[in-house]
């Protein structure tokens, strides 16, 4: 196993053998690790000085089901701490199976004036990768979805790529890494925290990964990961959320916006009411429905990587039969929907077409523009209004840059003071108010307002692992610590964090994700060391943000939510600071 460094100083690279304190580690687990080991915590994010850190997880490359999946690590130009973000595709596939623990991209060109790409490739003589550094200005300041095709032309159409969009380039906070789904699209991001910026400030616009010829993942004992990956698969395909034509498969992740909306938790019109009058007509249900008319027949759910089995990616359609847009997450239509005041499924796939073509986080953006909304840039449900913003961010005008500082900035600028961020991050589609779990882990996760760092929505709105009461403070602090470093460790052990769902109910499911790993890497791993891996994780974030500046303090939940009641359920988040105090002290 090697440690992969590219150099965009002098474009050069080097192989390192992984060193044995990293023998274990993997995804989430890794990156963080590494930057806490490399990067100065006080260094400015777009500087020479901050790294990327890509590295697949313990089971991606293997025949584990849906586990595809990719982390990407480095200081957060938004949040200013550590980050995390992660994505499903091919990518991290064919990292792992070359052998590649992790990619570093270090240093920066001096010239600004030119970009470069990286192929990275097998060459079997030599018995391990080599890069190709090629020039990639010509495809600066355009749309992904047109210089894709180039680069899958010039490389093949075998090869995976991680890139950037313009709003990379213009080193926006509110800008992703972006890979290519299954059909080749430009369409899955590790969108969150202002990674591509990152990128971009290093003179990277593409990673180019060509795998073939590779030897692929090593195992331990084959056939206890073959014991764990056939229990993995029987919980997913048995669990009415995750199994083939459940909920996933045929509402997509936007099954959850009448479930949220009915449960007072859906944000509308900037964090102002947890229900929204038009949520029906951009939920799940609705992009199922108008499909089926559009395209006269039942069109389910595709999978976003291989080897998925969930399969929860949906493909929206014009009136005419053409794409719109793949996919419309839960997050998405939330965000630029019931945010903005938006019903209109036609305008948000746009704008998350808009979103995905420029590099922007559908998350940050939607959130951005509630806050201009309520700062009077636009009247809220204006979506021509909002598909026009989007425009100005991803060109790069006065106000599309101001924009693209994200959601805590806007509100700066503009005097607003009902602002949904955390840490410089905006919030995500769950009101802290009526789901008092994920508001905890809001504030006091490591990677500023994030729903995937703990995802609490499992009992307190689904009723996974058993129900609890959304509305109740009563020990939430613990149950967010809980799902946090587990969370940890599923975002280092390669599966999409949906199997969740199974896992947290099915108990064959879960023990056979251990044994996955067990499989593969010769250890001895139980349901304690599991949390322990993840625990760890955390401190090392933690230890990051702390000297970064980031303490305790900040690991709290906007003023305005704690004074003002949310209706319909008219609840104020009262989660006392010794409580989430507590979340970190007894980690």
């Amino acid at each position: 196993m090697w440690i992969l460094r590219i150099n965009m100083s002098d474009l050069s690279y080097k192989l390192e053998d992984l060193p044995e304190k990293y023998k274990l580690l993997y995804g989430r687990a890794l990156t963080s690790q590494m930057v806490y080991d490399e990067v100065p915590p006080l260094c400015h994010a777009l500087g020479t000085n901050n790294k990327l850190v890509f590295s697949s997880g313990v089971v991606t490359g293997t025949a584990a089901p849906t586990s595809a999946r990719i982390s990407v690590g480095g200081k957060s130009p938004l949040t200013g701490g550590i980050k995390e973000a992660n994505a499903g595709t091919a990518w991290g596939q064919d990292l792992a199976k070359m052998k590649i623990r992790a990619l570093v991209v270090e240093g920066q060109q001096v010239k600004k004036d030119k970009y470069w790409g990286a192929l990275i490739k097998w060459d079997d003589a030599a018995g391990k990768p080599v890069v190709e550094f090629f020039e990639a200005t010509e495809h600066a300041g355009k749309d992904v979805y047109e210089v894709y095709p180039k680069v899958f032309e010039k490389f093949g159409e075998k090869v995976s790529i991680a890139s950037i969009g313009t709003a990379g380039e213009l080193g926006y906070g509110n800008s992703g890494i972006v890979f290519n789904d299954m059909a080749r699209r430009p369409s899955r991001y590790a969108g969150r925290g202002g990674l591509g910026a990152v990128m971009a400030s290093k003179r990277l616009k593409f990673l180019v990964l060509d795998s073939k010829g590779s030897p692929g993942i090593e195992m331990v004992d084959k056939a206890l990961f073959d014991e764990g990956r056939k229990k993995l698969i029987d919980a997913i395909r048995s669990h009415p959320i995750s199994q083939p034509k459940g909920g996933l498969n045929s509402y997509g992740t936007a099954v959850l916006v009448n479930i949220l909306n009915e449960a007072g938790g859906l944000p509308t019109r900037n964090f102002s009411a947890g229900r929204f009058e038009g949520a029906a007509k951009t939920s799940g249900e609705a992009i199922f429905e108008t499909n089926k008319e559009r395209m006269g027949k039942d069109i389910y759910n595709h999978a976003c990587s291989p080897g998925c089995i969930i399969q929860c990616s949906n493909t929206y359609y014009n009136p005419d039969q053409t794409e719109a847009t793949s996919c419309i997450e839960y997050e998405s239509t939330w965000a630029l929907g019931a945010n903005l005041g938006v019903d209109n499924l036609d305008d948000i796939a746009t704008m998350v077409q808009l979103c995905n073509a420029y590099g922007l986080d559908t998350i940050e953006t939607g959130a951005t523009l509630g806050v201009a909304m309520e700062g009077g840039l636009l009247e809220f449900s204006d979506s021509k209004g909002a598909i026009q913003m989007i425009h100005e961010m991803g060109q790069g005008t006065a106000l599309g840059r101001t924009l693209g500082g994200g959601t805590e900035v806007t509100g700066k600028i503009y005097g607003v003071r009902r602002v949904p961020a955390v840490k410089g991050q905006g919030m995500p589609a769950y009101e802290p108010r009526a789901v008092k779990g994920i508001g905890i882990t809001y504030a006091t996760t490591t990677m500023g307002a994030d729903h995937t760092a703990g995802y609490t929505i499992c009992p307190e709105i689904l009723g996974v692992s058993g129900k609890l009461d959304p509305l109740s403070p009563e020990g939430k602090a613990a149950l967010s610590r809980a799902f946090q470093a587990t969370t940890a460790f599923i975002d280092s052990c390669g599966h999409c964090l949906f199997i969740a769902f199974p896992i947290l109910d099915i108990a064959s499911g879960f023990e056979g994700m251990i044994q996955e790993c067990n499989g593969v890497l010769g250890t001895n791993w139980n349901a304690d060391d599991i949390v322990a891996y993840g625990a760890t994780t955390l401190k090392v974030e933690r230890k990051f943000n702390e000297a970064a500046g980031i303490g305790k303090e900040a690991d709290r939940i906007p003023e305005f939510m704690m004074v003002e009641p949310l209706p319909p359920h008219n609840q104020v988040f009262d989660i006392p600071d010794a409580a989430l105090d507590s979340v970190y002290q007894d980690l």
